[in-house]
């Protein structure tokens, strides 16, 4: 199926939802600390998101429960918010929020650090963030989902680590998830060809220790949790990102 661009309205539109994804995690930062529950985060993020006009996109989504996807530690993504994990000391915690508004959806994730962090969760946290951004600059016209997932790769692989290849970006837009699937694994020229004035995510996943995961099922839902095989630690990064004729353009800057 061929990728609809979008019009210069309804650019406009995606871009509210995304600053709106955007502010939802810098508004949060203040909160993402030690003694507070995945739940307490949860239900912050789905208030600023109704300040805001927007609704959570994830509610709901093939029977997922929550507003956002919290992954604490091992969780690589969809972690689930529940009143049970409460943060501490040295844990690492990835965010994920998707608004909704006026039809258009805006999707990003960041981590957030909690008290005094090892070293080796740093290293692990700034190749992740240095994998994401490789990765975007990568999209030039004519790039492909291929070109995106071999620049993240080789980060990765050098900084000693390992990205999953089964999970990764995908199209938004119109809606929550489209084509095309953008992996954090690939070839130079192959893939799906990026589309201008089309959206996708980037996001590698990136794991401390091997690229295995352990998947989990979610009561009710169709969607799937994921912790690391080997229980070492796992971080992320996503951005929308506007694919132009000229190259891109990232919408949910903080």
């Amino acid at each position: 199926m061929a990728i609809k661009p979008l019009s210069l309205e309804e650019i406009k539109k995606m871009t509210l939802a995304c600053r709106i994804a955007a502010d939802t995690l810098t508004y949060l930062e203040k909160y993402v600390k030690a003694g507070v529950t995945t739940n307490q985060i949860d239900q912050m993020a789905f208030d600023y998101m109704q300040t805001r006009g927007a609704k959570s996109a994830c509610l709901g989504y093939h029977g997922y429960p929550k507003y956002t996807c919290i992954s604490v530690n091992e969780v690589i993504c969809h972690g689930l918010p529940d009143d049970k994990t409460i943060l501490k000391d040295g844990d690492i915690v990835n965010v994920d929020v998707t608004a909704f508004i006026d039809g258009f959806y805006g999707d990003t994730s960041r981590m957030y650090t909690i008290g005094n962090v090892s070293e080796e969760a740093k290293d692990l946290i700034d190749a992740a963030y240095m994998a994401r951004e490789v990765g975007i600059k990568a999209i030039v016209p004519g790039a492909t989902t291929g070109d995106i997932g071999f620049e993240t790769n080789k980060l990765v692989t050098r900084r000693g680590y390992t990205a999953i290849k089964e999970i990764g970006g995908h199209g938004v837009g119109r809606k929550f998830h489209e084509e095309p699937f953008v992996p954090a694994f690939g070839k130079k020229g192959k893939g799906e060809k990026l589309v201008p004035f089309h959206c996708i995510t980037v996001e590698p996943m990136v794991n401390q220790g091997t690229d295995e995961f352990i998947e989990f099922d979610i009561p009710g839902s169709t969607i799937k949790y994921y912790n690391t095989a080997d229980g070492l630690l796992s971080a992320q990064f996503e951005h929308t990102v506007l694919v132009t004729d000229t190259g891109y353009e990232i919408l949910t800057l903080p």
